[in-house]
């Protein structure tokens, strides 16, 4: 009887002993590496947004049951703390290899060595070693003992299941209404979602794109306005056409080219002119002179583009709508752009449409909003970027001599480029957010996806720099991306 009794104690010991080495090299390691722990769970697809308060919790927890089994009076609390923990971490395992858009990186510790699949498993094992150490040592409790009843017991382990399953659960349903329509500043890396496939070296660095369709790259040339030079995305196959314009005798000032197959645009916004033609003869006919000076232009169809100009009472920026056809009136909304300080630099932004959806987009530059709109500039809704900037941070002066208003200080950039296909909006986003590394800022642009049916946060994704260079430019077309770094374009694959 001595024996057995001996045995058992000595299990319950190994039990205990191999849950302290656990947890100690589990809280220590998380601890010594902190921000990496931090930022790991920061991209986790459950816990994003209590990240900051998990990296604290689940090291303190570890330790403290540590404490708990270690104590002779208190090793039974802290076999049922370290199931707890355990059950936890195991759910969580689960959720992310069965109901995870994406299976993150490791979150530091023993996991780091492990696969998801081999730590879920090592967990099981783990739970059932704290299962066995509770039943050995119940048996040699008081009958006055609440947990020496078997009813009780079985009580107290459901409760115990049910319990940790239910904040793994609460905790991912939480995060996940968080971080997609209530978002604070925290971004999800889903792993590869752009690969570089092919890339190609310019002749020049004065190319800029111009449209991306049908399997083709159409690219301006700022220091040849009427060039047009057309790629494939394998980027083997190169073309080049002149466009011939039905009236050159305008005092060009900045001519710019943009290409929606089958048609394309010539445009001068400070002329103002407006050409387009079909892109099966690169002719361009001039529209109807509408006298509407633009900033900002956005193809719609044929016969009808967007543009951002200013309003000739209020003096600040207005979208429009003009047409092709002779004798139509000019649209305008003064309401689609929100004044905040003097309604020009602060409503400074990119004009998109979306031709799939036939939605006009407007992305701030300097706060964290999106407007969307349908094409007769009706307003749908207003979208917030998962940046906090919701005021233009900006300082603006009035020069009397010039009777104008510029920039008096270098404003703080939010959005720095945006581009729309299908459903989806992306911005190459300017600012870095919570659990991030600043490492990766300097080697990479970080491209934010947002859905513009529900107006919520999807995820993002990185762009490495190629040598030292930025993206400067970038289009999506049908799962492709291409993007200018300096004299060299880039296609990537993407993947949803």
């Amino acid at each position: 009887m001595k024996t057995s009794i001996s045995f058992k104690n000595t299990i319950v010991d190994i039990i205990c002993l191999l849950y302290i080495l656990l947890f100690v090299y589990a809280a220590v390691s998380k601890l010594l590496d902190f921000e990496n722990f931090r930022v790991q769970l920061g991209q986790s697809p459950l816990l994003s947004a209590f990240a900051g308060y998990i990296a604290w919790m689940v090291p303190i927890l570890e330790l403290l049951i540590v404490v708990l089994i270690g104590l002779k009076r208190c090793i039974i609390m802290g076999l049922f703390g370290a199931l707890c923990l355990m059950i936890i971490f195991t759910t969580y395992i689960f959720i992310i290899l069965n109901y995870s858009p994406f299976v993150p990186c490791s979150c530091g510790g023993i996991l780091e060595k492990m696969g998801w699949e081999e730590h879920f498993i090592f967990n099981f094992v783990f739970i059932m070693l704290a299962v066995a150490g509770i039943l050995i040592l119940r048996r040699g409790m008081p009958k006055t003992y609440f947990i020496s009843k078997p009813a009780s017991l079985a009580s107290v382990f459901s409760i115990t299941i049910f319990f940790s399953i239910g904040i793994v659960v609460l905790l991912f349903v939480l995060s996940e209404d968080i971080i997609h329509h209530r978002n604070n500043f925290i971004r999800r890396f889903p792993p590869a979602m752009a690969s570089p496939i092919f890339e190609k070296k310019l002749d020049f660095n004065s190319y800029y794109l111009a449209g991306f369709g049908n399997g083709k790259i159409y690219l301006g040339n700022i220091t040849a306005p009427l060039t047009v030079t057309i790629l494939d995305t394998l980027l083997h196959k190169q073309e080049r056409y002149m466009i011939s314009l039905s009236d050159t005798k305008l005092n060009f000032k900045s001519i710019k080219v943009a290409v929606r197959p089958p048609y394309f645009y010539v445009f001068d916004g400070s002329v103002p002119c407006l050409f387009s033609g079909k892109i099966s003869n690169w002719k361009a006919q001039l529209w109807p002179n509408k006298k509407v000076f633009f900033t900002n232009f956005e193809p719609i169809d044929s016969v009808t583009v967007a543009f951002r100009g200013i309003d000739t009472k209020s003096k600040e920026n207005v979208l429009g709508i003009v047409s092709a056809h002779p004798g139509s009136d000019l649209q305008f909304s003064d309401k689609l752009l929100e004044k905040q300080i003097d309604g020009i630099f602060d409503t400074d932004g990119m004009l998109l449409y979306n031709v799939q959806m036939q939605k006009l987009l407007y992305t701030y530059y300097y706060r964290n909003q999106y407007i969307v709109a349908d094409k007769d500039l009706n307003l749908e809704y207003r979208g917030k970027t998962i940046d906090t900037n919701t005021i233009a941070k900006i300082k603006v002066a009035f020069h009397s001599k010039e009777k104008q208003s510029q920039l008096s200080g270098p404003p703080l950039i939010v959005n720095k480029d945006a581009v729309t296909d299908n459903n989806y909006l992306y911005i190459n986003a300017a600012l870095m957010g919570k659990f991030e590394r600043s490492s990766m800022w300097k080697n990479a642009s970080i491209i934010d996806i947002y859905d513009i049916d529900t107006g919520t946060y999807i995820s993002s994704f990185y762009i490495y720099n190629k040598g030292n260079k930025k993206v400067r430019q970038f289009k999506i077309n049908s799962g492709r991306l291409v993007a200018f770094f300096g004299q060299d374009i880039v296609v990537y694959k993407l993947r949803y």
